[in-house]
């Protein structure tokens, strides 16, 4: 079992900048990429972001492109979300998930590839 914990989130007016923590624990060999995803009211749960365990490969959705940042602390482990240029629309629950390596050939960027998941933590920004 890996275990993942989130932290960061918060009430930010747009234009701001929140740095989100996703710190995992427990069987962590077994994972071998870390993402995180978005999920407003109504609304499915969206890819955000996602990163190699190694911290070599990172990826993004074109929403986030050029605003937010993906990164990883090798030594911890844990993997940051650096939101900047915050808009209203990127409002919603935001969760931290490991990849399981059983799952490699499933794209980084789907819900499927991704085992564990964390509580979430909520960002929200005002107009």
């Amino acid at each position: 079992q890996v275990q993942l914990v989130e932290s960061g989130g918060g009430l930010v007016q747009a234009g701001g900048s929140l740095r989100l923590s996703c710190a995992a624990s427990g069987r962590t060999d077994s994972v071998d990429a870390m993402g995180w995803f978005r999920q407003a009211p109504g609304k499915e749960r969206e890819f955000v972001a996602a990163i190699s365990w190694s911290g070599s490969s990172t990826y993004y959705a074109d929403s986030v492109k050029g605003r937010f940042t993906i990164s990883k602390d090798n030594a911890k482990p844990t993997v940051y979300l650096q939101m900047n240029s915050l808009k209203p629309e990127d409002t919603a629950l935001y969760y931290c998930g490991a990849g399981n390596r059983a799952r490699g050939w499933v794209r980084i960027t789907t819900k499927a590839r991704y085992g564990y998941w964390g509580q979430g933590t909520q960002v929200t920004v005002s107009s």
